[in-house]
This record gives C-alpha cells, sequence and structure tokens, in this order.
C-alpha cells in the first residue's frame, strides 16, 4: 500500500507544481486540464481504496 501512497503523493504535487507555475495561457483549456487531473485523482483513490478492500477481504477469507 506504500507503493499506491508514494505515486498518489507524486500526482498531488504534479497538481500543485501545474497550478503553481505550469498553467496554460488559455483559460479553457487550463480548467479542462485542471478538471481531467483532479478526476484522475479521484479516479486514483477509488483504485486505492479498492485495492486496500481487495486486501482486507483476502485477510478475512485466510482467517
Amino acid at each position: 500500500m506504500k507503493k499506491q501512497l508514494y505515486i498518489y503523493s507524486v500526482l498531488v504535487l504534479a497538481f500543485i507544481a501545474y497550478n503553481q507555475f505550469f498553467q496554460v495561457e488559455d483559460e479553457r483549456t487550463n480548467d479542462l486540464i485542471n478538471i481531467l487531473f483532479a478526476s484522475f485523482l479521484f479516479l486514483y483513490i477509488g483504485y486505492m481504496a479498492y485495492v486496500l478492500i481487495q486486501k482486507l477481504k483476502k485477510k478475512q477469507q485466510d482467517r
């Protein structure tokens, strides 16, 4: 699970860095990039939750 958390922290830092330093000048395109980036971050949170639930189920079955 640490691997997923490290990847998530890198993604969050990339999102912050983009918004601070690398924004596109066109406002609509910048909004689209922000929406896609944020959606991907939430999707990754869902993936981490799925992996955690699978690990918990496996642990319950092993008992």
